[in-house]
């Protein structure tokens, strides 16, 4: 089979089909934005994209402006790619940036397999979640106006999938029925426990790559009796928690023993910026300046994947907070390492953890009953070790690579004819087998 992937940051979550795809003997090429990464016998066609500001432009109108772009762009690289006498089975990508906008022109015939990631709102969702953060009733036709892409795609031909039900009950309910529920898989045996770690010195300095993160982190060498928090926030922003965590650090700090290691960076993320120019972990460090021992919390900046690992392993707690929003990839990755992850009871945690089986959950907006569950779990030997052998268990039975990949193809074989079933109970069928099985869920 001939399958074409569409994303602008080669491979992103395509890595494990592409992989599956090339080791089952299928040719999977790869449109992308220029990129140094490859990916063994997987050819990657590279499309130019130039998307200068307009000022002129509605402001609620760039993101769209850059998708039409996006979509020229690739819809001229799947042209060259046909004039070279390939022809996909399927095309398979990501609708968030546009890409598969005009693709559907180039091979009219070919079934469109598109990545449906959040359907926006201006409120009950991220936008209005946070009172503390909200923004004014002017940006309310800009969180519309970014569906744009979204509504293209749900009435353009093709099929949808997305992998949480949080995620898919935030599309319209007339398009639902589009899109197929894939939950997504975790590679288990990178991300495993390994609880000799937790009885050895760290070495937090030899994890940081930036130098000026390097001088200013404090104590940088950690004993088997510290406890090590862990928190990952990529953009370091309010909507995955950053000021709950810092509001949060007096209470978890006062116990000497305890060090807070902060995975992330500053600038960029899905929330809004300060009009100030400042960053938000500027803006919070300064807010609750002196009301900790700043020697104990680490900023550890971007990791090395290894190393990110190597935290999680360590990790005594591991805090996870989010607005109503997609789910992290390091939620799943924490899970299936068997941390004990104490996380903000919003909906789309509440479908992973359930409390006190894989899992603590706490009230979002409370920094002080965060660190009471942190620290009471650090009292509670039974309680650490139960829900770190059940968030493995719950690894395990749901977020299993192979079976990820084996709904994912399953799809694919129906949408082009080959599974002997339709789309819409191609990946259910799957699951109906899943759930009929000997073996339980432990948690």
């Amino acid at each position: 089979m001939n399958v074409l992937l569409v994303h602008r940051n080669f491979p992103a979550q395509y890595l494990h089909l592409a992989r599956f795809l090339r080791d089952r003997g299928h040719r999977a090429v790869f449109i992308t934005c220029p990129t140094e990464n490859q990916l063994r016998a997987v050819e990657k066609v590279e499309y130019a994209f130039d998307a200068p500001l307009n000022e002129a432009i509605h402001p609620g109108a760039r993101d769209f402006e850059e998708a039409l772009r996006r979509a020229d762009a690739v819809a001229m690289a799947a042209t060259r790619l046909k004039a070279a006498g390939f022809r996909p089975d399927i095309i398979v990508g990501h609708h968030g940036w546009g890409e598969l906008l005009n693709i559907g022109d180039v091979w009219p015939d070919v079934p469109l397999l598109g990545y449906f990631e959040f359907y926006y709102h201006t409120d009950g969702n991220e936008v209005g979640f946070d009172a503390e953060f909200q923004t004014g009733p002017e940006t309310r036709p800009w969180v519309r106006a970014r569906n744009a892409v979204n509504l293209l795609a749900l009435t353009n031909p093709g099929w949808g999938q997305t992998p949480t039900e949080f995620q898919l009950a935030t599309y319209p309910e007339r398009f639902q029925h589009r899109i197929s529920l894939i939950r997504e898989g975790i590679d288990l045996q990178a991300c495993s426990p390994a609880p000799a770690l937790r009885s050895a010195p760290l070495d937090l300095g030899a994890m940081v790559q930036d130098p000026a993160l390097r001088a200013a982190l404090g104590k940088a060498t950690l004993a088997p009796t510290d406890k090590l928090v862990t928190y990952v926030n990529r953009s370091l922003e309010p909507c995955r928690g950053m000021h709950i965590l810092m509001r949060a650090l007096p209470k978890l700090l006062a116990r000497e023993d305890v060090h807070v290691a902060v995975v992330g960076t500053e600038g960029g993320g899905y929330g809004p910026r300060l009009s100030d120019g400042r960053t938000w972990k500027e803006y919070f460090i300064q807010e609750m300046k002196g009301t900790y021992d700043a020697s104990r919390l680490h900023f550890m900046g971007l990791t090395p994947y290894d190393d990110y690992r190597t935290l999680l392993r360590r990790s005594d707690a591991h805090v996870y907070l989010t607005y109503p929003f997609v789910a992290s990839w390091s939620l799943r990755e924490a899970l299936a390492t068997g941390c004990a992850v104490i996380a903000s009871e919003t909906p789309p945690v509440r479908e992973f953890i359930q409390h006190e089986r894989n899992g603590l959950l706490t009230p979002f907006f409370d920094p002080q009953a965060l660190a009471t569950r942190v620290l009471d779990l650090f009292e509670d030997e039974w309680l650490d070790g139960h829900i770190r052998a059940s968030a493995r268990a719950y690894a395990e039975r749901h977020l299993s690579m192979p079976a990820y990949l084996d709904r994912y193809w399953a799809l694919i074989r129906a949408l082009t004819g080959e599974g002997g079933s339709r789309p819409e109970t191609a990946v259910a069928s799957l699951e109906q087998r899943r759930r009929e099985s000997p073996v339980q869920p432990s948690c």
